[in-house]
């Protein structure tokens, strides 16, 4: 839920006329941040504050049930096309390019999808990218099986770098100074994903990745090559809240923060003459 932070973000680009030409997000970045393709400023915040409380979106009896702790059919099949609707039609005409990431648990490597009609695809990427191990069943496409794109890539840039965008603003949701460290639950992973042990191999190194890839956005930024925005101390928010003020606190954050660095992001992104 610290992606609340992205959403305030994102929606104060949209506000105030700030366009990319790509962005990727992985997980939260990539079920919240496809509102930035389809320009539904304030979507996200919306069904999250309306459905942090129904068990069908987000509870152990839905784990229970069907092996998701946030219910697939009402995430992304209800909410997605009835009760607050994706707009495919704005997302496909939008000529940003938007991918997200998720990990091939065979292979434990992280694969890229150019996201380009949020039509059943897409949706499918989203998922997986968004589809924690231990609460989720992989998700299938195309015969090969995903979860949680966090896993390999928590911070994509080095897959913007390869596709040749050389200067990238990088939302991060922990402050500056954060180190991440390694993952306490990691016995259970490797008991509870013995067929696909690649899982607890990702897992036991995810720290020293995510460690590096903030260590290499940071090293950039210095050079002027990549623009971090980020909040000023942690949010103190669960990957689970069920209290809808606090979602609206952590989304307010990220608008207030957008809004403080407004001017220095216009002048990063301003093409060179």
């Amino acid at each position: 839920m610290r992606g609340l932070f992205t959403c305030g973000i994102i929606d104060v680009f949209m506000e105030n006329g700030i366009v990319f030409d790509g962005a990727v997000g992985i997980s939260a970045g990539a079920v919240f941040g496809c509102n930035y393709k389809s320009r539904q400023i304030g979507r996200p915040l919306r069904y999250n504050t309306t459905y942090c409380n129904d068990p069908r979106y987000c509870s152990f009896s839905s784990l229970i049930k069907t092996g998701d702790l946030y219910g697939a059919d009402f995430c992304y099949n209800q909410i997605m096309h009835v009760l607050d609707p994706f707009d495919t039609k704005a997302f496909k005409e939008n000529p940003m390019e938007f991918y997200v990431g998720a990990t091939d648990i065979e292979s434990g490597k992280c694969v890229y999808h150019r996201c380009d009609d949020g039509m059943e695809e897409d949706t499918l990427w989203f998922r997986a990218s968004a589809s924690m191990p231990l609460v989720s069943r992989p998700v299938e496409i195309n015969g090969h099986l995903y979860l949680y794109g966090g896993m390999t890539d928590s911070i994509p840039y080095e897959f913007m770098v390869s596709q040749g965008y050389e200067r990238n603003v990088v939302i991060l949701t922990q402050p500056e100074g954060f180190v991440k460290k390694s993952n306490k639950l990691l016995p259970l992973f490797r008991t509870l994903n013995r067929k696909y042990p690649k899982i607890a191999e990702v897992m036991a190194v995810r720290h020293l990745r995510y460690n590096h890839q903030a260590a290499e956005v940071e090293k950039d930024a210095r050079r002027g090559k990549a623009y971090i925005i980020r909040p000023a101390e942690s949010l103190n928010i669960g990957k689970i809240e069920k209290n809808p003020d606090e979602l609206r606190r952590v989304y307010d954050i990220g608008r207030q923060t957008a809004l403080q660095q407004l001017d220095a992001i216009r002048e990063f992104i301003k093409k060179p003459e």
